[in-house]
């Protein structure tokens, strides 16, 4: 019972994890063009409140499913190995965001002058980290707490 406890601890977890990273990466990725959007609050408050709630919405959904695999077997990782540092779920996260990003094109990763793809990249590196760093709130503090 205290297993399935702990799995359903691990699931909730990772929502609110997925709903932090989609909040970081919705706010890092309109906070160059703020000044457009609070143009639309202006004509109407609310307008401008449900927009942004509903990217957040459609983007953690995006992110729960695109981050399930990679997350897991991070996730089980960390559990097998009893892992409750705050610091290696925040690298993690970011590693892991940053390893999807990249894809196979890690020689890209020093080749990107651009400075839009770096300022995305960044973006998704502070969305893993604050995904991770949920992801110890409420699960991560007790991993492999069951042995």
């Amino acid at each position: 019972m205290a297993v399935l406890a702990r799995v359903m601890m691990m699931m909730f977890a990772y929502i609110l994890a997925c709903i932090a990273a989609s909040i970081v990466l919705t706010i890092g990725t309109l906070a160059p063009h703020w000044d457009k959007i609070s143009q639309l609050g202006a004509q109407s408050p609310n307008l401008q409140s449900v927009a942004l709630w509903s990217v957040i919405a459609v983007s953690s959904g995006g992110i729960t499913i695109v981050a399930l695999v990679p997350a897991l077997l991070v996730i089980v990782l960390a559990e097998g190995l009893a892992l409750r540092s705050i610091v290696v779920y925040g690298v993690l996260g970011g590693a892991l965001a940053l390893a999807m990003s990249y894809g196979l094109d890690f020689a890209g990763f020093f080749a990107s002058q651009d400075s839009l793809i770096a300022h995305e990249r960044q973006v998704l590196a502070a969305a893993g980290i604050a995904g991770g760093l949920v992801y110890w709130l409420f699960a991560g503090r007790k991993a492999g707490s069951r042995k």
